[in-house]
């Protein structure tokens, strides 16, 4: 079965409309989708075959928690693809690519699991230079808004070489206006958003020698003994960054490792007798 057939097929779609379902069987669109189910998707796998397929347009609106942000919410149809392209192609090629140490949007990982390594770090950075550490805090301003298409297919096609799956994908990467950004509420997005700075969580880990490195999505954090050293690093982030179409937030800073990180809603403390807070 090729990939492409992998996203086409029947009992997939019906894995991905499931899937959809969870937690909206009851709302409009789901239950009109499901009143004529197995017609619908066999209407999706034919138009997928033949390239008919084309994405409805966005519902988009603002949302204020944690921050405003504007979210561009797919039709149901376009949901249960991207269910079936992500999960059956664009997950298995890119997920396994990743370093332990980007937590988001990934079974096993998240905010626990990031908040539970960060306090590892500090630790085992204790057992070796005590609290005498610096830290590099940053983020990337307005990442999803921000991610360059030409860059995020550059990057997919190094993971996904059929023609007919690039096909999709790239509509959905160009589904929106002009050719930077992409849509806060898309399945693909979040993988695409994960996918666009592993090579930098790579460099950082791999090139920089930088153990204790953590990223939930545009959030990340550096810890290092040695102040000059992050410097460098900054600027050698800051440089990588430009170069795909992104800028660091300008609250990016160093500070001492003993004045705590603010990381996934949680300020951790790594206290003068090695205990973690």
């Amino acid at each position: 079965m090729t990939d492409f057939e992998k996203v086409w097929n029947f009992e997939n779609l019906y894995r991905a409309y499931r899937k959809a379902r969870r937690g909206k069987r009851w709302k409009g669109a789901a239950a009109k989708f499901e009143v004529n189910l197995l017609e619908a998707l066999h209407l999706l796998s034919a138009q997928l075959r033949a390239k008919t397929y084309r994405l409805s347009p966005y519902n988009t609106f603002k949302v204020y928690e944690p921050k405003e942000r504007i979210v561009m919410s797919n039709s149901y149809k376009d949901k249960v693809v991207q269910h079936a392209l992500c999960d059956n192609v664009l997950g298995p090629r890119v997920l396994p690519s990743f370093i332990k140490d980007n937590y988001a949007s990934q079974e096993g990982k998240g905010t626990h699991f990031g908040l539970e390594r960060l306090e590892e770090f500090m630790r085992r950075f204790y057992r070796k230079k005590g609290v005498d550490g610096w830290v590099l805090k940053g983020d990337i301003r307005k990442y999803f808004y921000s991610i360059r298409h030409d860059v995020l297919k550059e990057l997919v096609r190094k993971y996904v070489d059929d023609p007919e799956c690039l096909w999709l994908l790239d509509m959905i990467i160009d589904s929106t206006e002009g050719n930077v950004g992409i849509p806060i509420g898309n399945q693909s997005s979040q993988l695409f958003a994960l996918l666009y700075l592993s090579p930098l969580d790579h460099f950082i880990k791999e090139k920089l020698g930088v153990k204790f490195y953590g990223r939930y999505m545009d959030d990340f954090y550096l810890i290092h003994e040695d102040k000059e050293y992050l410097r460098y690093c900054w600027k050698e982030i800051e440089r990588r960054v430009n170069e795909i179409g992104l800028s660091l937030n300008e609250k990016t800073a160093i500070y001492p490792l003993k004045n705590g990180i603010d990381f996934l809603g949680f300020h951790t403390y790594l206290t003068e007798t090695g205990a973690v807070i």
